[in-house]
């Protein structure tokens, strides 16, 4: 009796008049009640009376009530489908629910409009523990990662996550609590615990944090921003008998305390990050910020320019930590540099700087003659790129000028040609020649990437 029954209305599930019944399938014509009543739902305004939920076992009602509610806003039966869909997907988004169907009919009972439907969601909820293995492979480094997952754990939304993740050169556990606001799921709390021990073979240091943080996340505008506190122990050790007294120094405990807001808008990421003023022993204001931007071209080509920087200022008269400088170099930032192998450098191990720049001209195009054209062979582009990036301390006395004087000398850059392969948005493979130019005393360079 006038029944849609749809996951998504892309396209609408209406098929004339019927919405969504076949007329083969009656055996008897409907009632003149019936067809006047299908008649004013298609051409004349609705009322939706009733919206009722099924399936629901831990979940609670009011949390599912912010997301449904715009559908008893709608005035027609279009809207009706529309706002339905919209209701649907915040239920998906929302992560406790494995399925989500939608099933508008006309309303029946005593208090039923002549112009009345009825919305039904019928959801499927997630188990109450769920795990999932994965491996990842990027920058010369493989892992495995393990993790548990108590979805919906308190009946709105939470989520506590357990994750392992371990790799040839990091090793990682910790713990998570996610809670978002009802009704603004992308305002949310996040609290987490952890230990990670790292190996940075480029400074012969190896370091293992442990740590809390606290972060909440809210859109603000057309911008979206993270406010957090991370309070970190941090232990740094010689990953090697060979390593400079410069690493040797920086060995030790040490504790760190800070706040920061991150901003994206757009194409555009910035990061402050103030630590010391909430106790530990790191004193420092650091920036951080990035900027991309993509444009699509003739014959299917893409170009991609970016821009990024940063710059870190000790506090309290103290010298800034290895740990919490910059690093520049390699396939992420200056192609046919080795991996974090630009800048200041003791006895062949970096020591990172407390300013940089780094920027990217990129052209993607298909292969030459399209081999495999709308098969395999899209899954790989011709790439022809062009970096350049410093990295450098600063004499924070001398003023802007002098700053970006310093900036400016002893440029690296390199240009280059190769071919990526994309694996969906899992991976994606580069083999690519490079001509690394601006080289300077210490830095270490590749031909191949």
């Amino acid at each position: 009796m006038g029944t849609v029954h749809a996951k998504s209305l892309d396209p609408l599930p209406m098929h004339g008049r019927d919405l969504g019944v076949n007329p083969d399938d009656l055996v008897e014509p409907p009632e003149m009640e019936h067809e006047a009543k299908q008649e004013i739902l298609e051409n004349k305004d609705v009322v939706v009376q009733h919206v009722n939920i099924q399936g629901l076992g831990r979940t609670k009602e009011d949390l599912l009530g912010y997301e449904i509610s715009d559908v008893f806003h709608a005035k027609n039966l279009i809207d009706v489908m529309k706002k339905a869909h919209v209701a649907r997907q915040k239920l998906l988004r929302l992560g406790i629910f494995k399925e989500v169907e939608v099933l508008i009919d006309t309303s029946d009972g005593t208090d039923a409009l002549p112009n009345g439907l009825d919305v039904t969601f019928e959801v499927t909820e997630i188990k109450r523990l769920t795990g999932s293995y994965n491996t990842m492979v990027g920058n010369n480094e493989g892992s495995m990662v393990l993790g548990l997952k108590l979805p919906n754990m308190l009946g709105r939304a939470e989520k506590l996550t357990f994750q392992f993740s371990y790799g040839t050169k990091e090793t990682s556990y910790g713990l998570s609590f996610f809670k978002p606001q009802p009704g603004h799921f992308e305002r949310n709390l996040t609290l987490n615990m952890y230990k990670v021990t790292g190996q940075f073979p480029w400074s012969s240091l190896k370091e293992t944090d442990r740590g809390m943080s606290a972060e909440v996340n809210f859109p603000l505008g057309m911008t979206n921003h993270t406010l957090k506190w991370e309070g970190v122990w941090r232990e740094l050790g010689c990953l090697a008998r060979s390593a400079s007294f410069a690493v040797r120094e920086e060995s030790g405990h040490s504790l760190k305390s800070a706040l920061s807001v991150q901003c994206l808008w757009g194409v555009c990421f910035a990061l402050q990050e103030l630590a010391g003023y909430t106790g530990g022993d790191a004193s420092f204001l650091k920036e951080d910020f990035e900027l991309q931007l993509n444009r699509r071209l003739f014959w299917d080509s893409v170009l991609s320019a970016s821009l990024w920087g940063g710059m870190l200022y000790p506090l309290g008269g103290q010298p800034s930590c290895i740990a919490d400088r910059f690093y520049l170099g390699g396939p992420t930032s200056v192609r046919g540099f080795g991996m974090y192998s630009i800048g200041p450098q003791s006895e062949g191990d970096y020591l990172g700087g407390e300013a940089y720049w780094a920027g990217g001209l990129h052209l993607y195009t298909p292969l030459p003659f399209r081999p495999g054209k709308g098969g395999f062979g899209d899954l790989f582009r011709t790439h022809f790129f062009l970096n350049a990036g410093n990295l450098c301390n600063l004499n924070y006395g001398d003023g802007p000028r002098a700053h970006l004087q310093k900036l400016a000398e002893c440029i690296r850059w390199s240009y280059g040609a190769g071919i990526v392969l994309r694996l969906g948005n899992i991976a994606r493979l580069e083999l690519n020649y490079c001509v690394p130019m601006g080289v300077q005393s210490g830095d270490r360079y590749t031909v191949f990437l």
